[in-house]
């Protein structure tokens, strides 16, 4: 079962911390979340240019899991479902923020591009 090998042990916070961050798209997925609230599946696939469906489907139901997504379900045809970060999730956007400032200092002293979110729709990235 994919969330008993979410539950520890640990060697220390950030070894747990990133247990539920793990991933390319989950730090992506917050990201998006967080900027601009809650979203369809298909307008985070949309803002995640790159992810498969397949990935993206397991990335959110781990994420619920763990408390940080929340997915609500309409009872409407065709099914409405949107996701948005709990309370939960966006205390640890808060605690990544730090990181991201320390990602954008890196992005700058290297000279490494950097892609705006609306052109990384059109470029594929």
């Amino acid at each position: 079962m994919a969330t008993a090998a979410r539950r520890g042990p640990y060697f220390c916070g950030i070894d747990a911390a990133m247990d539920v961050v793990s991933g390319k798209w989950k730090s992506l997925i917050l990201w998006e979340l967080h900027h601009y609230g809650t979203r369809r599946f298909g307008e985070l696939r949309r803002g995640l240019p790159g992810v498969s469906e397949k990935m993206l489907i397991q990335h959110l139901r781990e994420m619920e899991e763990d408390g940080l997504v929340r997915r609500e379900v309409y009872p409407e045809v065709p099914p409405k479902v949107e996701y948005s970060l709990t309370e939960h999730g966006v205390s640890l956007n808060t605690a990544l923020a730090s990181l991201g400032q320390w990602g954008t200092e890196r992005i700058r002293r290297i000279g490494a591009e950097k892609v705006a979110p609306d052109a990384a729709a059109t470029t594929g990235r």
